[in-house]
């Protein structure tokens, strides 16, 4: 259980996340993890134990069930031997009971590593179709989104999401430079199955051009109550008290500050 209960705090330094007020020590927090910042891999130590060595950049964790309450994180860059050294990163993570959500550390617009929270919608999705979610963190000005070469996503920030529910079956889509055919990402096939909720996030920087996309899927969100949401832990009907409260994060290694935000819808 160690390993998973390490996940969300890879990212999530200072995350204090309220949620339901009934809550009890078995219950837990289903969270995912995608690392976004290029070219630093990374040892984890959760209360003062290992718990991942080389977490490499565009890999994700998931789901994670984390037991609800305080943990202690360190980051140290791969290449110290034992956490030797000042880590890159430390911080207290509180996670509640309930939550579902995917915790990215990323690039800004500006290039500088931050940490964005975003909660996942796992309502049920209507037969014949599925949720698409686009997650822009990466290092990039606004971009569209184009399914089948027609815009659906025009205009979206670091650190913006947008969702879409459409048919399912397999897409194939791109990422463009807003308002231009300027192809950023892609195109890429995207696997869009009945019941399913994919959520893509666009990662990197534009500046070093290596950007990519990184998706996370769940599945079993069939409308039919036989639909069963795998690895969630929320309530459709808790999302609306779900409330993300991100505080700061210090990295000491780069001598910059990672801050944490709730994403805009």
């Amino acid at each position: 259980m160690r390993w998973k209960a390490m996940a969300v705090a890879v990212v999530c330094g200072g995350c204090a996340i309220a949620a339901a007020p009934v809550a009890t020590a078995q219950q837990t927090a289903t969270v995912y993890v995608v690392h976004g910042v290029p070219d630093t891999p990374v040892d984890v130590y959760v209360d003062g134990q290992r718990a991942i060595d080389d977490f490499q950049p565009g890999s994700t964790q998931g789901p994670l069930q984390l037991p609800a309450g305080p943990h202690k994180v360190a980051l140290f860059a791969a290449t110290a031997p034992d956490g030797s050294g000042a880590p890159v990163l430390q911080a207290d993570a509180n996670a509640p009971a309930g939550a579902n959500l995917t915790i990215v550390a990323h690039l800004n617009a500006q290039e500088a590593p931050t940490i964005t929270p975003f909660v996942n919608d796992v309502g049920p999705v209507p037969a014949g179709q599925a949720r698409l979610v686009v997650r822009h963190t990466a290092a990039a000005p606004a971009v569209d989104v184009r399914v089948g070469g027609k815009p659906v996503i025009q205009g979206l920030t670091n650190p913006q999401q947008k969702e879409l529910q459409v048919p399912a079956g397999t897409v194939s889509a791109d990422v463009t430079l807003a308002g231009t055919g300027t192809v950023a990402i892609g195109p890429a096939e995207l696997d869009l199955a009945e019941g399913t909720a994919t959520f893509v996030h666009a990662i990197g920087s534009a500046a070093k051009q290596n950007l990519r996309v990184v998706p996370i899927t769940i599945t079993g969100l069939h409308s039919a109550p036989s639909g069963v949401p795998a690895g969630t832990g929320t309530p459709a009907g808790a999302l609306p008290w779900l409330l993300l409260a991100v505080t700061g994060v210090g990295v000491l290694a780069a001598g910059r500050r990672f801050t944490g935000r709730p994403a805009a819808g």
